[in-house]
Parts: C-alpha cells; sequence; structure tokens
C-alpha cells in the first residue's frame, strides 16, 4: 500500500478541553490530518459539543475513566475505522501539528512500528520539576519493564496498524503512558523517538500532570510488575 493511500486517524482523549479542543483539531485539519477521534472522557462542559461541530467523530464515556481509559476506546475505535496509522496527541493545544505529521512520516517513511514523540531530546522551556519527574518515570520503567526511552510521559506516539492490534492498555490512568512503553518493549517494536516541541501556555500548564501524581503512578507500575511476574 502507497503511503498516501494508507488511512489515518488521529486519536485525542479528552477532559473538560472546550476551550482548547475547538483549535487543537482545526489545526490538524489545516495539516491535512482529516480523520479525528476525540474520546470525551465524561466531562461535564461542552467538550464533546465542540469536536463535532469542528468535524471530530466523537465517542464519549459516561463517567470520567482517566487517559488510560480514553486511549483505549480512542485506539479501538480508530481500528474499527479501519486505521492504517494512529496517532495520538494531547487536547490542550501543546503539541504543534506539524510534529503530529513528522511522526507520522517517519513511521511511514522509514518502516517503523511505533514512533514516539520526545520533550526531552530537547527540553527547553520545561520547568526544572516537570524533567525531573519525567525522568525518574524514564528510569523507573526501565527497571520495572527493561525499555528505555527519554521520554515515557509524553502523549505524541503513532502506532502501525499492526502495532496498535498487539498493545494491550490495562490501565485507566496516567500510568497508561509507562504501560505503552512497556508494551512496545514486550512485544518487540521496532520504535523511534524523535525530538518536538511542546506549546506551554498558562492553559496547558494548569491542565498538565500534576507532580503530585508521581507517587500513585509509582505505585500503580509497580503493581503492575507484581501482578506480571
Amino acid at each position: 500500500m502507497k503511503k498516501q493511500n494508507k488511512k489515518i486517524w488521529v486519536v485525542i482523549p479528552a477532559y473538560n478541553e472546550e476551550k482548547a479542543i475547538g483549535s487543537v483539531i482545526d489545526n490538524l485539519m489545516k495539516k491535512g490530518l482529516k480523520n479525528i477521534i476525540v474520546v470525551d472522557d465524561g466531562s461535564s462542559d461542552n467538550t464533546a459539543g465542540i469536536a463535532e461541530k469542528h468535524g471530530a467523530k466523537v465517542y464519549n464515556h459516561i463517567i470520567n475513566r482517566g487517559l488510560g481509559g480514553a486511549l483505549n476506546t480512542g485506539i479501538t475505535a480508530a481500528l474499527v475505522n479501519k486505521a492504517d496509522i494512529i496517532a495520538t496527541c494531547d487536547a490542550d493545544g501543546q503539541h504543534n501539528p506539524d510534529d503530529v505529521k513528522k511522526a507520522i512520516e517517519t513511521l511511514t517513511g522509514q518502516g517503523y512500528d511505533a514512533v514516539i514523540g520526545s520533550r526531552m531530546i530537547n527540553s527547553k522551556g520545561m520547568s526544572l520539576s516537570r524533567k525531573l519527574l519525567n525522568r525518574g518515570a524514564n528510569f523507573l520503567t526501565y527497571l520495572l519493564f527493561g525499555i528505555y526511552v527519554t521520554d515515557t510521559q509524553g502523549g505524541l506516539r503513532v502506532f502501525s496498524r499492526s502495532a496498535a492490534e498487539k498493545i494491550r492498555i490495562k490501565t485507566n490512568r496516567m500510568e497508561v503512558s509507562s504501560e505503552i512503553i512497556k508494551e512496545i518493549g514486550r512485544n518487540k517494536l521496532r520504535f523511534k523517538e524523535i525530538p518536538i516541541e511542546v506549546i506551554y501556555t498558562d492553559y496547558s500548564l494548569r491542565k498538565g500532570q500534576k507532580n503530585t501524581n508521581a507517587f500513585r503512578i509509582i505505585y500503580k507500575l509497580i503493581l503492575s510488575r507484581i501482578m506480571r511476574s
């Protein structure tokens, strides 16, 4: 199948993102990424309505299940919609749509199973606390699952269809980011990290992962490793 004939779907997990979701969808569509799935994860605002108005295909969770639950729903929906390539990105506007396209082109052009957008290859603009949290998560992921990447917690990823079909998401919350890295290693997927820009705004910083979540993520990752043993 030629590159230009591949069906690409972008999956965006979203929780109370009515302020940003419309522009995120518009900016992706301007780059030719027309097939967009938004998983409204039990929002109490008008995230779903705005996403539909801007042309996305919306799947709704009645209750908030968390990032892992939303990604699982979105990736499954993309597969049902016959996706050949599945990209994921955040709903708060922190990802440059040019980087989403670059990640897709890296996967299709170089034959990888997965591409990971890394904020840590060039971490300019990232606070020291976020850098430390991320590096700690990277190291813990390596200790528990034996695979090291520079940015385990980023939301920009691209998968081939065959890779997405192999990845099993069992966690519902933020620990899903490390779980996906674990699954890449477990399935021996051929992957590449690429540097990406992160667009920090007051809004995206408020919506981003809180440092206080670190202990919860660590606990659940260790529990996941114990259950795997």
